[in-house]
């Protein structure tokens, strides 16, 4: 479900451009991200920083396209989200020394911490990639094709790097302890009972 929200908006775009022009397609676009955010804010109580900024993007972006009946502010949305990404996190990185990755993925796995700076500067290239990608096609293209390109060039290429990142990945991934998986779960009852909880972690990327 959190995916389908994530991409629901961009799916929306793509249709409703197909179906009439960039200006409709554009304000579905916005009161469609005003919607997932209101959403999840009511279903969840919680809404990502990210999501926030994506929403305020989108607002400015858009209602520049619709005000000026300009699509070239459209276009350039989403490198600009790129961008504050890439930044956030290179940022977070070298400026405060808050790893963001580590802080969403260090539940799932344990790896060390150049791991977790090469993630770091993975996304961040990876992102300001995309941004400069995204102008590439939107400048030299017509809007048919950028739209194309944002629904299934951006997401194929966020896939194939999500995938990478993976494979990468899959030797830090924790398994079970086989000694714990044949002890059964009456003895790890008796071994949990002797261990300090840690905090609970409900959140994730």
């Amino acid at each position: 479900m959190k995916a389908f929200l994530d991409f629901f908006p961009v799916v929306l775009f793509f249709i409703v451009f197909k179906l009439s022009d960039v200006y409709t397609a554009t304000a579905v676009a916005i009161v469609a991200t005003v919607a997932q955010i209101a959403w999840l804010k009511y279903k969840v109580g919680k809404v990502e920083t990210m999501q926030w900024v994506s929403l305020g993007v989108i607002v400015i972006f858009g209602g520049a396209t619709l005000i000026s009946h300009d699509e070239t502010f459209i276009k350039f949305k989403p490198s600009v989200l790129y961008i504050v990404m890439a930044l956030a996190l290179i940022v977070g990185e070298y400026g405060f020394g808050k790893n963001f990755i580590k802080q969403l993925m260090s539940s799932q796995m344990q790896v060390p911490d150049p791991v977790w700076r090469v993630l770091v500067n993975a996304w961040g290239l990876f992102f300001i990639g995309m941004s400069a990608l995204n102008l590439w096609v939107a400048y030299n293209f017509d809007t048919d094709t950028w739209v194309n390109f944002k629904m299934f060039g951006g997401m194929g290429l966020m896939f194939v790097f999500v995938l990478g990142q993976a494979i990468f990945l899959a030797k830090y991934m924790k398994q079970d302890d086989p000694l714990e998986l044949q002890a059964g779960p009456a003895t790890a009852s008796l071994d949990a009972s002797d261990k300090p909880q840690g905090p609970q972690n409900p959140h994730r990327l």
